[in-house]
């Protein structure tokens, strides 16, 4: 019943801004690392964003450093994508991932969820 779910993307203009928003359900939210990944028209998909359970930690690919920012709200159990200074490179389906390292009797495990993936399209 764990659910992300993801909204925000669109069309825009080079130059302009998005905020991608993904609510999660079903799961302790604040225990989670929450992701954002892109995939861009026939390329495999790459990592965006990441910020630590406590969200206190943050991390981008070189590609979103200066423009993108992410950020949590464990009230209301959703993570954000702030894009600016968009560029048409950055044209892609945009997924949130919620990741967590388990301990178990049989080793560590990592449990991971993901969104279903929001368009953004950025041309002139």
């Amino acid at each position: 019943q764990v659910q992300l779910v993801e909204s925000g993307g669109g069309s825009v203009q080079p130059g302009g801004s998005l905020r991608l928003s993904c609510v999660v359900s079903g799961l302790t939210f604040s225990n989670y690392t929450m992701s954002w990944f892109r995939e861009p028209p026939g390329k495999e998909r790459e990592l965006v964003a990441v910020i630590s359970a406590g969200g206190v930690n943050t991390n981008y690919a070189d590609s979103a450093k200066g423009r993108f920012t992410i950020s949590r709200d464990d009230v209301k159990n959703t993570v954000a994508l702030q894009m600016s200074s968009l560029k048409p490179e950055d044209t892609a389906v945009y997924t949130c991932k919620a990741g967590r390292l388990l301990g178990s009797d049989a080793g560590p495990r990592f449990e991971i969820y993901w969104g279903q993936g929001t368009q953004v399209t950025v041309s002139s």
